[in-house]
């Protein structure tokens, strides 16, 4: 007797979020879409799930505040974080607070249920640890600008000045996120 997997989906985009449910519905999950902390807060009281997605920003909220309190009613459940702003910083934080893994946006319904089925992320403890790499030069200033901006609530124009930046300058540079490496 197979169980269909419950995933709760939290994302304030409700257009992305209504054509994820349905992409993971036809994948075999039985889904629930939160809007907002409020109905994320309640679904996650309310039902027991499998696997959980979070995205990172939520309107005025941060996903990460709701790690923790998931973490806690799911102990088992499979936490996703999801974030346009992917950083060594943001990833840190998420597994300090109980996520399993983050993927950058975009991102499809594959790279989801992949990462979801994943048991090697740092949580379980993976015995084949890729070969660490030096980080590039823009790679390491993306990372500075990224916790910075973090330190900042997400406020372009006080990272801009804490940085000595022009604010259109420092945009540029978080639009052109540099490669993995």
């Amino acid at each position: 007797m197979s169980h269909r997997r419950t995933l709760l989906l939290i994302d304030d985009d409700a257009v992305f979020g209504e054509t994820l449910a349905r992409t993971l519905t036809r994948r075999g999950f039985d889904v629930q879409l939160a809007c907002n902390r409020a109905d994320a807060l309640l679904h996650g009281n309310r039902g027991a799930f499998t696997d959980i997605t979070v995205d990172l920003n939520l309107g005025e909220d941060s996903g990460l505040s709701l790690i923790a309190p998931l973490r806690k009613a799911h102990p088992s459940a499979r936490i996703l974080v999801l974030t346009g702003y992917a950083s060594i910083a943001t990833t840190v934080q998420a597994m300090k607070l109980g996520a399993d893994n983050v993927l950058a946006k975009p991102v499809g319904a594959a790279d989801i249920v992949q990462a979801l089925d994943d048991e090697g992320s740092a949580r379980a403890g993976s015995s084949d640890e890729p070969e660490l790499q030096p980080m590039s030069v823009s790679r390491l200033e993306w990372e500075h600008i990224a916790r910075v901006l973090h330190e900042h609530g997400g406020n372009v124009s006080a990272t801009a000045r804490a940085l000595n930046m022009h604010r259109r300058t420092l945009q540029r540079k978080l639009a052109k996120k540099p490669v993995q490496r």
